[in-house]
């Protein structure tokens, strides 16, 4: 999810290297056709691009070479950035255009005509998205180049012959993939040696509560301490989940609803989370008291939904069609008598946080045309109103349908 100034700074590095130039483990599956997204009927929007098939057959063309396995297999390595990305353009421009000269070479292709086509797509990274696919991969012939647009449509894939291939978009071939992708990252700056191998050098990622120095007191407000869901909604070619956790509530005096706050990777403290895996452990705020203090003022009787959401663009904005979510709230409410918000229940002896009536059920953006559409995990709903518990756990997340999708535990501290 590149910020806006760095999803312009590759493409325009790209841009003067074009000038420059002008002066000088599992089985494969085959699916539907590209473009189509699994479990869906219909085609991607019309307003989505469509994936940059030659430059991932040209990237395939030129991993033939081992010399240049052997750089990229590096780079990659070297890679401080989650799961090991890279900034595709960048990665073209860089050391004098070196990778778009190999790409070059293998197509049979202008430089020039390579770099325009890479500057005229969206910002692309690469990387193994796979775990298994990490460790496998040393550098040799054995890899494919696979290229898709959004979340769980069919990606395209190439070997190093530039043979071309439909891989099943739920299911990873056994073949080492690299990704090229469209930007999740923000690459416009440079995270923590130490956070990068916290987090990866073991070859898994995943969030949890630290050790060692024991943490200041936390501010007043509503946090989650525990979550687990039962699938990470992502599609394997897009790499590790990004859960976010929404606060939503009455806009205005309307009978619409509005986002408040977000609980998500790229969040300033203390409201960072980052959820890689089903199972997280720590301590995050969602909502602080004064927060809530406020909101209670200007919308007595009102009380605010926990929802969650597995991101697929822009982070912590809810991007989903209007209707597909109001239809998530009725079913919820539904099903649970509409008590599927919560609010502040503390008292002088304790202090809780429960359940409440959900009035608002109607999302108030406008359906629009996305690249992507975020993935729908659902509203938590107290265990008791729900009528299942599971030990840890005090919040279930109901998605569409009234369908389990996972648990998470909330307090107010």
């Amino acid at each position: 999810m590149l910020s806006h100034t760095s999803r312009l700074a590759a493409p325009a590095a790209l841009a003067l290297f074009v000038g420059g130039l002008a002066c000088s483990d599992r089985n494969p599956g085959t699916g539907p056709a590209p473009g189509t997204r699994a479990g869906s009927p219909g085609t991607a929007p019309p307003a989505a691009p469509a994936p940059p098939e030659q430059l991932a057959r040209g990237l395939a063309l030129a991993l033939g070479d081992p010399a240049f396995r052997a750089r990229v297999r590096a780079e990659l390595d070297r890679s401080p950035y989650r799961e090991h990305k890279l900034p595709f353009q960048r990665f073209l421009a860089a050391d004098g255009g070196l990778a778009l000269a190999e790409l070059a070479r293998g197509t049979g292709r202008a430089a020039t005509a390579l770099a325009r086509e890479a500057d005229r797509a969206v910002p692309l990274e690469m990387y193994l998205p796979v775990p298994a696919h990490r460790r496998a991969w040393t550098g040799g012939p054995d890899v494919l180049v696979a290229t898709a647009i959004a979340d769980h449509d069919v990606p395209v894939a190439f070997d190093v012959h530039g043979n071309r291939r439909l891989l099943d978009p739920e299911r990873p071939p056994t073949t080492p993939v690299i990704a090229l992708v469209p930007v999740e990252t923000d690459f416009s700056t440079k995270p923590s040696p130490l956070i990068a191998c916290l987090e990866y050098c073991d070859g898994v990622g995943g969030g949890g509560g630290g050790g060692g120095v024991s943490p200041p007191p936390p501010s007043p407000g509503l946090y989650m301490t525990k979550a687990h869901f039962v699938d990470d909604f992502e599609g394997w070619l897009k790499g590790s989940p990004e859960f976010e956790v929404h606060i939503l509530g009455q806009k205005g005096q309307t009978d619409s609803l509005t986002d408040y706050q977000c609980a998500g990777e790229k969040q300033p403290a203390p409201y960072t989370f980052d959820q890689n895996d089903l199972d997280w452990s720590g301590s995050v705020m969602l909502f602080s008291k004064a927060q809530l203090d406020a909101y209670n003022a200007k919308h007595p009787g009102q009380n605010v939904r926990v929802f969650v959401v597995e991101d697929d663009d822009t982070a912590c904005e809810i991007k989903a069609d209007r209707d597909i979510l109001g239809n998530l709230f009725k079913a919820v409410d539904d099903a649970n008598k509409a008590l599927s918000a919560g609010n502040d229940s503390s008292s002088t002896i304790q202090k809780d946080y429960k359940r409440a009536n959900a009035f608002q059920k109607l999302w108030a953006a406008l359906a629009a045309f996305f690249n992507t559409n975020d993935e729908l995990v659902g509203n938590a709903v107290e265990d008791v109103v729900v009528g299942a518990s599971y030990p840890g756990y005090n919040w279930i997340v109901k998605g569409e349908n009234n369908v389990t999708n996972g648990w998470i535990n909330l307090q107010m501290k």
